[in-house]
């Protein structure tokens, strides 16, 4: 919101926001996120995602997890295995045979500059406070978020310590 209102940016501007703890994305990933959000006039932010490879995986509190409807907009967003299976409740090995694909949320952005100008006046919310994710007060305040597929792989995010020394390797290679 800050640089959206130094820089000018009006209503419709564009505006990508690459988090830190993605230091190995593709630069074929922003334009597709600034694409998608360009194409989906109703959204206010666009992001990505990408398949889980694992129960592993899900189960990472420090993955984050995203439920998306049949048009690609964002239900809900979690640290939690959403969804949740009832049925394998307790049963990580049994997560690996099942079809419908978890999806990890990529730590990427696009906004339109008059959302931005509005966002950071909206209030937290609830579960944005529990969550610790912020793209849960957009969706708390009816804001729509449209997700599409990574076109490539995001590359190795920085969630913990361990994920830090893995990306320094690669980095110094």
């Amino acid at each position: 919101a800050e640089v959206a209102q130094l820089r000018a940016f009006h209503g419709d501007d564009l505006v990508v926001n690459v988090q830190g703890d993605e230091p190995c994305l593709p630069a074929v990933l922003i334009n597709q996120v600034a694409a998608d959000l360009a194409h989906h006039r109703e959204a206010a932010i666009t992001t990505l995602y990408s398949p889980l490879e694992n129960a592993e995986q899900v189960f990472d509190p420090n993955i984050v997890k995203v439920v998306v409807d049949a048009k690609g907009y964002a239900m809900y967003f979690s640290r939690a295995p959403i969804p949740w299976l009832r049925e394998h409740f307790n049963n990580k090995q049994a997560l690996n045979n099942v079809t419908m694909p978890h999806l990890k949320h990529v730590g990427m952005y696009a906004y339109r500059a008059d959302f931005l100008h509005r966002y950071h006046e909206l209030p937290p919310a609830p579960p944005e406070q529990f969550e610790s994710l912020e793209q849960l007060r957009a969706l708390y305040h009816g804001n729509r978020i449209h997700l599409t597929e990574a076109q490539v792989d995001p590359g190795h995010g920085v969630d913990t310590e361990q994920d830090l020394l893995a990306v320094e390797a690669l980095l110094s290679q």
